[in-house]
């Protein structure tokens, strides 16, 4: 019974240990499978959200929908989240790439449309649609 136990552990660590290896940087959890995948780690897909779920629970782990598509994205927001600059994103229409970024110049436009018009961006939500510059390049030779 304690070997279970400890199993469950390392698992858990072994998804901690990811999610602060990319601070700053939302994840799936296909993108998380298949780290593990490459690296011959076998922790199965339940597991990986239920531990993510825990962690979304005690405030290590930020939960976003981008999209009603894409599914939800997890960020490591450590064991004291702070409430930084508003992050925007970029979802590249070609080879589905999310971007996640800081943008003064959209800031500026988030409290614009506060002050002018009364109304509250939720940047967590708010995608950006187009190409990226790899697929730019590619389609453009």
């Amino acid at each position: 019974m304690s070997r279970v136990t400890q199993y469950k552990t390392k698992q858990k660590d072994e998804l901690l240990s990811f999610l602060q290896s990319v601070p700053h940087t939302r994840v799936t959890v296909s993108e998380i499978v298949h780290h593990f995948s490459a690296c011959g780690i076998v922790i199965g897909t339940a597991t990986i959200y239920r531990r993510l779920e825990q962690m979304v629970q005690t405030g290590n782990v930020k939960k976003y929908f981008v999209d009603g598509i894409a599914g939800a994205c997890f960020e490591y927001v450590g064991e004291c989240p702070q409430q930084g600059a508003p992050y925007f994103y970029l979802k590249c229409e070609s080879c589905g790439k999310l971007v996640h970024f800081r943008c003064e110049e959209l800031e500026h436009l988030q409290r614009h449309l506060l002050l002018e018009h009364g109304f509250s961006i939720d940047s967590a939500r708010t995608v950006l649609y187009g190409m990226c510059s790899e697929c730019t390049n590619q389609f453009a030779k």
